[in-house]
């Protein structure tokens, strides 16, 4: 179990890495690191959370009175 867990931490250890060597970089010289889809479907996430968001506090709104 041990090994599973040193494992695991290795693994994240290591997309830090990538990130930190390739997207930090590019971040700063102004690129974009989604391409033009990607920003589109982060903004569908986005609006469906705070729709989802909204729902669940009218409902537990709601439910308190």
């Amino acid at each position: 179990m041990l090994v599973l867990v040193l494992a695991m931490i290795i693994c994240i250890g290591l997309a830090v890495a990538v990130v930190v060597i390739v997207a930090m970089p590019a971040r700063r010289e102004g690129r974009d690191i989604l391409a033009p889809r990607g920003e589109v479907v982060v903004e569908r996430v986005k609006d469906a959370s705070s729709a989802t968001r909204d729902k669940t506090s009218e409902l537990l709104g709601r439910k308190a009175d």
